[in-house]
Formats: C-alpha cells, sequence, structure tokens
C-alpha cells in the first residue's frame, strides 16, 4: 500500500490552463519500484487526472506520439500498442486486452498560486518524481 502524499512533496506539473479536455498531456519522469517510469497528466470533463504511463495489458507506455493519450474523440485514453482503452476519470479497462484491468493513478491536485492555478502531483512512497 502506498503512503499518502506529504504537501511538501508536491511537484507543480504546469498552469492548469496547458491541461484542455480531451487534448494533449504533460509527461514527468518518475521512480517506481526501483526504476525508471513515466507518469503522465491529462484534463477530462474539467478535472486533471494522472497515471503511471503503462498500459494494464502489457506494460508499455500509453501515448502514440509524446503526450498524446486519449483517442480522436477524446473521451478515452487509448494504448498505442495494442488499443487497449480506459477511462480517464477512473483508468478503468473498458475495452481491447486489459479487460478488468485499471492504469496505476497518481495522486493530482490544482491549486491556485501567486502564478495562477496550476495542477500539482502529490507522489506516493512507491511512485515518485525521478531526481533532476
Amino acid at each position: 500500500m502506498s503512503t499518502p502524499a506529504n504537501e511538501a512533496d508536491a511537484v507543480r506539473i504546469c498552469a492548469a490552463d496547458e491541461l484542455v479536455d480531451g487534448g494533449a498531456g504533460v509527461r514527468r519522469q518518475a521512480r517506481f519500484g526501483g526504476g525508471d517510469a513515466v507518469v503522465f497528466f491529462v484534463r477530462y470533463d474539467g478535472r486533471a487526472y494522472g497515471y503511471l504511463n503503462r498500459c494494464a495489458h502489457v506494460p508499455m507506455e500509453l501515448d502514440w506520439a509524446e503526450g498524446q493519450f486519449f483517442e480522436s474523440s477524446g473521451l478515452y485514453l487509448m494504448c498505442a500498442t495494442h488499443g487497449a482503452i480506459y477511462a480517464p476519470d477512473t483508468g478503468k479497462c473498458v475495452g481491447g486486452p486489459c479487460r478488468g484491468g485499471k492504469l496505476r493513478p497518481v495522486l493530482v491536485e490544482e491549486r491556485d498560486t501567486p502564478e495562477g492555478r496550476a495542477v500539482f502531483w502529490l507522489p506516493d512512497g512507491e511512485l515518485r518524481p525521478a531526481a533532476s
């Protein structure tokens, strides 16, 4: 079980308006289970979401081009390799070879900052930002 994020560990990802509903996502390097990984952040139905960039079917990155996670309608996240389809608000597999699987979520929060509204990642004990 992962440890809840400490407020001080929050990592600013981007300005809130950089994430557009059904549009391009933002990727960040991470460490997961002792290895290198990537997390991504997208907006769906007005809310920001984040996930480990690893398909539940085969552990490969989802995006077909950097930051492109949504399929053409902008309603579902899709794995470019085998076409697994995920609900962007839950990470649950809703079609394709990932049946019963789920993307590993990361805790996301939007906050007002002196520079304007921003999206933050609140890392947990097993999924953390890569050292800069």
